[in-house]
């Protein structure tokens, strides 16, 4: 329970919307244990050449933008290339890669043509995490690109992705190569995605991390279509660097934001990673239902906003934003 709006969000993003703060200090180290008991696979028992130099903590959970409950924890494993080449003139999301005709389990996964199968990759990664005794059960995601990892005693679970590293391309970048889910391999670039989100944030001066774990609180209310979290986090980043500055007040970031969402939902949306063009792939129907969603959204926005500043009606403004915000959202008292 609150008196204020000030009060209300605080109460609100401590402890609703941001991560419990000794959840994070756990799943961090129960993260760290993982990638120490998959180090202890490197070329064991006809396993991959791993290379955790460029393991990658990669997701919403590691640009720090995840807000509560902690599902799960995304990780990219390295697997050394030991003679494999790839073709880069190939498209992005369907890259073919000639396995190593030297290590064995490369050569386990490869096709007739010599190319690396990556669904094959995926699953003798499975086989391997199911021998950990400390996790429950792995099976792998429907779209095929990772193994999922859930572990006995905690809610959480690790989406595990394997990955090549690839040389600097004409066009100056690196990227990485994981499983496109039919087999082959796509192109991505995790560490950009995430410079990309701190760098505009430290521009806020510190102001964006809040208000995209905010949005994604607000994405989850009420029956509507959501916005795939990727897409969402794009939008907010959109809107962060469109702005000169940000309020220092939440609700005011937040009340911007749906406006934001709601005019640009139609729109395309480019990847932060400038691999994917327009991520924005959602149907017509579904733009328009969180369009709709926003906007009703908006107006309530300002009008609790217009409560507390004009009116002077604490109570009013916060009842106003638990309309918006749903039943976790405190009440006045």
């Amino acid at each position: 329970m609150a008196v204020t709006v000030n009060g209300a969000f605080e109460e609100f993003m401590r402890d609703v919307v941001s991560l419990d703060p000794d959840v994070t200090k756990s799943a961090r180290y129960s993260r760290d244990n993982l990638l120490s008991n998959i180090s202890e696979f490197d070329n064991r028992d006809g396993f991959f050449d791993l290379c955790d130099s460029f393991n990658v903590h990669f997701g919403s959970f590691a640009r720090r933008t995840k807000c509560r409950e902690l599902d799960d924890i995304d990780l990219m494993i390295g697997i050394a290339a030991s003679g494999a080449t790839y073709n880069s003139d190939d498209l992005w999301s369907n890259v073919r890669i000639t396995a190593s005709t030297t290590n064995p389990a490369q050569i386990e996964c490869t096709r007739d043509d010599g190319t690396l199968n990556s669904t094959q990759v995926t699953n003798k990664f499975k086989k391997k995490l199911e021998s950990v005794r400390e996790y429950s059960r792995s099976e792998i995601k429907r779209n095929g690109e990772a193994v999922r990892l859930n572990l006995k005693s905690k809610d959480w679970s690790f989406d595990i992705v394997p990955c090549f590293h690839t040389v600097v391309e004409t066009d100056g970048r690196s990227y990485y190569l994981i499983p496109n889910g039919t087999g082959n391999w796509k192109k991505t670039d995790p560490k950009k995605d995430k410079d990309y989100v701190t760098a505009t944030n430290q521009s806020k001066n510190g102001r964006a991390l809040e208000l995209i774990r905010l949005c994604k609180k607000w994405n989850k209310v009420k029956n509507a279509k959501t916005i795939p979290s990727y897409l969402l986090e794009t939008l907010i980043i959109n809107h962060c660097d469109a702005e000169t500055e940000l309020s220092q007040w939440i609700d005011l970031r937040f009340r911007d934001a749906l406006e934001y969402i709601s005019a640009h939902i139609y729109s395309s949306v480019y990847d932060m990673k400038e691999i994917q063009g327009d991520i924005n792939d959602l149907s017509l129907t579904d733009r328009y239902s969180i369009q709709q969603k926003a906007q009703a959204d908006y107006i309530k926005a300002c009008e609790a906003s217009n409560a507390e500043r004009q009116e002077k009606d604490q109570k009013k403004a916060i009842n106003k934003w638990g309309e918006i915000l749903g039943s976790d959202f405190p009440t006045y008292g």
